[in-house]
């Protein structure tokens, strides 16, 4: 596939909550400097940070895609996170000829596309979209902590940690609250 625009797709927001899950697509040039790349939960939030920036910088193209709370309690995790996937690769500038995508299914894009099991961890454009998909979602969550302060998003970013659950049961659900995802006490 020399020459191929391979395009990775990974998410981030499928274990929380709360809030929405972000997808990102990623089409890496040849030279991109793949030692800033690991999976994207392996790196300190510094070094996401920095990576994501440069990603968004030197790539070919990327783009974010995303799907509400709503949406996942309409549709179900799993559906909802290939629609989040389907809409990055829509919204690519460049159309890629192939799609590699993080775990064991792919999204219906129209465009060739290959399952990877743990390709966060092994594929570069895959890491890239990793890091897109985990800054984007936390950068949402933090800012979204402003309306609902609260429910203290700005640290737990939505996962189900003894404190959220804890402050959801207290609180009752918060405004962006997956009602379909089962909260017991921590």
């Amino acid at each position: 596939m020399n020459g191929a625009k391979i395009c990775g797709v990974d998410e981030a927001g499928r274990g929380p909550i709360a809030g929405p899950v972000a997808a990102a697509a990623v089409i890496l040039p040849a030279d991109f400097p793949v030692e800033l790349l690991d999976d994207s939960k392996l790196l300190s939030p510094a070094q996401r940070d920095e990576a994501a920036a440069m990603i968004r910088e030197r790539s070919v193209c990327w783009a974010l895609g995303w799907a509400s709370h709503v949406e996942i309690d309409r549709l179900n995790i799993l559906q909802a996170t290939l629609r989040a996937m389907a809409r990055a690769v829509g919204a690519l500038a460049v159309r890629p000829d192939r799609l590699l995508v993080d775990g064991l299914y792919c999204p219906d894009c129209g465009i060739p596309a290959e399952a990877v099991v743990k390709g966060d961890a092994t594929v570069p454009q895959i890491m890239a979209a990793s890091i897109l998909a985990k800054t984007a979602r936390d950068a949402w969550m933090v800012e979204y902590a402003r309306t609902e302060p609260a429910y203290r998003y700005e640290k737990h970013k939505g996962y189900p940690t003894a404190e959220h659950r804890a402050l959801v049961l207290a609180l009752g659900p918060s405004a962006i609250q997956r009602r379909t995802f089962r909260i017991s006490a921590p």
